[in-house]
């Protein structure tokens, strides 16, 4: 059995009664169509379920409607997200994307060169990935970054990781308690953020701030840092970088006959979907990776070189209830 033919400009002119010059008025956007004629004609491209021609339409605009991506993994939760998001950002905007994993033996500058080469309109660079960004040399396409500092030359987008993660440790230090700390990666700017922001908070408390553990993102990394934390009684609080090493905290504390939240208040930060499901559920800074995927997509295709700085919203649940 043969699939059914894609429907063509000229199926969409005759369900509407109109020629096929004015199906490629509506489909790009020319003026000079009444209200009405645009009306049945973009009831017939619905109703057919038409799709321009790409390949025909990069032609006569000049744009491919692909937009690159480059991520350092998608082992990590976070970026995972990300990614989703500005997928489905892309699509909206009518764009499909090109995805490179840098891997372990594909530098940044390599990744840029590759995604031109196939033509994509911009890039956009996600978290991890921006550590590498000092590598690429005169971009030959815009280039977009997600999480990086706003002293760089691309334009960029971000949670407000510190405004945040201050808000955050704030809550914990209510309890009364000085807040330990299982940080990122040393040279991520996102983890680098949310540790200021801990940091600004026991200066505000007038507290010090214990030293912090480094993790790499992972529930293990968590798990064996939460066990170093829960061997030592004056313990009582841990915001953890991200939600899925305070998972793993969590796992070694209840190992340890330590009660969340009595004995200890344990907190996160991304706000991913399952945080509702731990036991018990976690305390978290919820990021919105719609809205920095949409700021993302939208300065890839302007030609604005502007910083956005995206709220991150805390959520309080059980794991910090106060005793």
């Amino acid at each position: 059995m043969t699939s059914a033919r894609r429907p063509a400009m000229s199926d969409v002119a005759a369900l509407a009664g109109v020629s096929g010059q004015t199906v490629s008025r509506v489909i790009n956007g020319h003026d000079n169509v009444s209200p009405d004629t645009r009306l049945r004609v973009e009831r017939a491209l619905a109703e057919l379920g038409y799709r321009p021609h790409r390949a025909a339409r990069a032609l006569r605009t000049g744009r491919s409607e692909v937009l690159g991506v480059v991520v350092a993994t998608l082992e990590t939760v976070g970026n995972s997200l990300m990614l989703q998001a500005v997928a489905a950002a892309a699509e909206r905007e009518g764009y499909s994307i090109a995805l490179v994993s840098l891997g372990e033996n594909v530098a940044l500058a390599d990744a840029v060169d590759r995604l031109a080469e196939q033509g994509v309109d911009a890039a956009v660079i996600v978290n991890e990935a921006t550590r590498y960004i000092a590598d690429v040399v005169g971009a030959p396409i815009r280039l977009v970054l997600v999480d990086a500092p706003a002293d760089i030359s691309y334009p960029t987008v971000r949670s407000d990781h510190e405004r945040a993660a201050f808000e955050l440790t704030s809550h914990l230090i209510a309890r009364g308690f000085p807040v330990h700390h299982i940080a990122g990666p040393v040279d991520s700017f996102a983890a680098q953020a949310r540790e200021q922001g801990w940091r600004r908070a026991h200066e505000a408390a007038g507290l010090g701030a214990p030293d912090p553990l480094r993790g790499d993102w992972t529930a293990e990394a968590g798990r064996r840092l939460g066990a170093e934390l829960a061997r030592q009684p004056e313990v009582r609080a841990v915001f953890c970088a991200n939600d899925q090493m305070a998972l793993g905290a969590m796992n070694a504390l209840h190992a340890a006959g330590r009660t969340i939240p009595a004995d200890v208040a344990v907190a996160g930060f991304d706000g991913i979907s399952d945080a509702a499901n731990f036991w018990p559920p976690l305390t978290t800074v919820e990021q919105d990776f719609a809205g920095l995927a949409a700021a993302a997509i939208g300065l890839a295709l302007s030609d604005t070189d502007v910083h956005r700085v995206i709220p991150a919203r805390l959520v309080q649940r059980a794991s910090s209830a106060a005793d």
